[in-house]
């Protein structure tokens, strides 16, 4: 496992070029978001403890869709896939997110997301948490 770790930071730490006859393009990697805040400046929780546990969830929202009210219990980031969403916060804060955009999810903060587009929004999402702690909770 050490050893698998080691690579993925190797891999991860810059470009590569394959030295293959038949294959001649370079790898790259491209970092499309870090921070320790959410998207509304908030500063992230720590990692529970316990055993770990990510998630990988792929939504679809049709246009005019709007998500219920909820919070995430644990620190998630997204990439919208296609189309736009727009992420309204319980203060009134907005994030419009377009096709390729990136998203440092909110934490323990209540907000919806609403496509506000002509077309089906894709995102996918990544959470990272542990496996007692549901990933998401509706407000009641």
């Amino acid at each position: 496992m050490k050893a698998f770790h080691l690579l993925l930071i190797i891999l991860l730490a810059g470009n590569f070029s394959c030295n293959s006859s038949e294959i001649s393009q370079e790898i790259t990697f491209e970092k499309l978001a870090e921070s320790t805040q959410s998207w509304n400046g908030d500063t992230l929780p720590s990692y529970p403890e316990g055993q770990p546990k990510v998630t990988i969830l792929k939504a679809s929202i049709p246009p005019k869709a709007k998500l219920e009210m909820h919070e995430h219990l644990v620190i998630n980031a997204g990439l919208l896939l296609k189309g736009e969403l727009t992420v309204i916060d319980e203060f009134g804060n907005r994030l419009e997110l377009k096709a390729g955009d990136t998203i440092i999810e909110l934490v323990n903060t209540f907000h919806y997301g609403i496509n506000e587009g002509t077309e089906t929004a894709e995102i996918v999402v990544f959470y990272a948490g542990d496996d007692k702690t549901p990933i998401t909770k509706i407000k009641e």
